[in-house]
Order: C-alpha cells, then structure tokens, then sequence
C-alpha cells in the first residue's frame, strides 16, 4: 500500500513533466516543427477523449444509477458537470484569452516581452483546471466502488502532459527569441505547469467534501478536458497541410487509452 501510494503521487508530477520537457526545448531548438506538434496535439487529444468517455464519463452515471438509485435519470449528474466544466474553462478563456505564438518576429524587445508575459499568464491559468481535473480522478481512485483505475487515471495525466509539452516549448522558446537567457526561459516556462500538481493534490486532500457529488465531479472534468480538446488540440492537429499526421495520431492515441482502460479497468 505504502508503495502504491508513492508511485501515486509521483504520477502526479506527470503533467508538469511534460511541460517541464517542452519547456526544456529552448536548450536544443530554435522551435518544435509543425509535424511533431500536429503528432503531439493529436495523440494527446485521442487519449484525452477516450479518457472522458470510459473514464469520466460512464464512471458518473454508472455511480449516480447504482449509488445514488437515479435509474434512468443518471444522466443528469454527467450532463450538468459535463456543461460545467465546459462553461468553466469557456469562462478563463473570456477572462483571460489563450494566446498563441505568432510566426511573425516580435516588434521590439519591450512590447515582445509584454506579450510573452501575457502568454505566461494564461498559460499558468489554463493549467489549473487541468490539474483540478487530474485530483479529481486519483481522488475518485481513492474512493471505494468509483469505478476508476490506476491506470484510467496515470493515463489521463500522461495525455495532459503530452499536450502540455508543446506548451512549454512555445512559452520558452520565445522567451529566448526575445533576448532572455536560455536558463531563464526554461525556468519562466517550467514554472507555468506547477499549478497543475498543486492544484491536484488540493483537490486530492478535499476529497471528502466532493465524494457526495462525485459524478458531478467527474463529469466536470470531463468538460474541462474535452474543452481543451476541442479549442486547442483538434485545430492544432487539422491545421494547414499534413493533418493526416495529426489523424492517425489521434487514433493512435484513442486506441492505446481504451487498451488501458480496459486491461486496468
């Protein structure tokens, strides 16, 4: 148990591994090419799909059936936390739009570095929900008769770290562009991903007040990544040429989760 309980929150720190890794490209590239991006985008964004299917949401309404007795109206859990989630992350986008790195050079080192820090910013917001959302399946992992596996939930925390990779490369490499040492770039686009396990292990330890309501919980972080699926990742894959790259990674990576689902389910 002891040992279980270690690799657990070591499973944590995945997601912010990966932007950690993408962040770490500013020692080796000048930036990430577009086929490996559409690769990365559309893996992660096949993996995080099944995950909210087979490991949100049927969780949520097998629980809110069995547990709570709602029959054939246990739909309603997983669709009011589905709407959440998506109203939620639709909600920081508003407040705090998710910016993206142009191809065109930065009009002078001032206003370059201005724009990078809003680029950090909303970078570093759009990582709490993500995290929010990684607490939220280890904790429905804790609990007795939820439904979610080991693997279910080190899988969903392996597709946000995929999808955080290229993140931390496109907040460090301009950082660098812009006249930032290497070294400072890396640790200004590290840093955007630390929320992610601080927001995780504060849901994980305030567990027990969202067991009551955990298939609203679920459902929610159901929303919340298929949200970022959707307004990121797909554009990111389909866009321009070569989208069949980002196609066939997509399937590769819808496939490999519903292995995993299945075999640690």
């Amino acid at each position: 148990m002891l040992v279980y309980s270690k690799i657990m929150w070591f499973a944590i720190l995945i997601p912010f591994l990966g932007t950690t890794l993408g962040s770490g490209c500013v020692f080796l590239f000048k930036n990430i090419g577009k086929k490996i991006d559409k690769v990365l985008s559309g893996f992660a964004a096949g993996v995080m799909i099944a995950a909210s299917m087979w490991s949100l949401l049927i969780p949520a309404m097998e629980q809110a059936e069995q547990n709570a007795g709602m029959g054939k109206l246990s739909f309603v859990p997983a669709a009011c936390g589905f709407l959440l989630g998506i109203g939620f992350l639709l909600l920081i986008d508003v407040l705090v739009p998710h910016l993206h790195v142009n191809s065109g050079k930065p009009e002078g080192l001032k206003s370059s570095l201005s724009k990078h820090a809003m680029m950090l910013l909303a970078v570093t917001i759009h990582n709490i929900p993500e995290g929010m959302a990684v607490g939220v399946v280890y904790a429905a992992m804790l609990t007795e008769g939820s439904g979610i596996s080991y693997g279910a939930a080190l899988a969903l925390a392996a597709g946000i770290a995929i999808q955080n990779f290229p993140e931390g490369a496109i907040l460090s490499l301009p950082l660098h562009q812009s006249g930032m040492k290497k070294r400072h770039a890396f640790l200004f686009g590290s840093l955007s991903g630390i929320v992610e396990p601080v927001s995780t292990v504060l849901v994980i330890l305030l567990s027990s007040f969202f067991t009551p309501v955990l298939p609203y919980c679920l459902s929610f972080a159901a929303g919340a990544m298929m949200y970022v699926v959707v307004e990121e990742l797909i554009p990111e894959m389909s866009e321009g040429e070569h989208s069949n790259i980002g196609v066939i990674a997509f399937s590769l990576g819808f496939v490999l989760m519903m292995i995993l689902d299945v075999v640690f389910g």
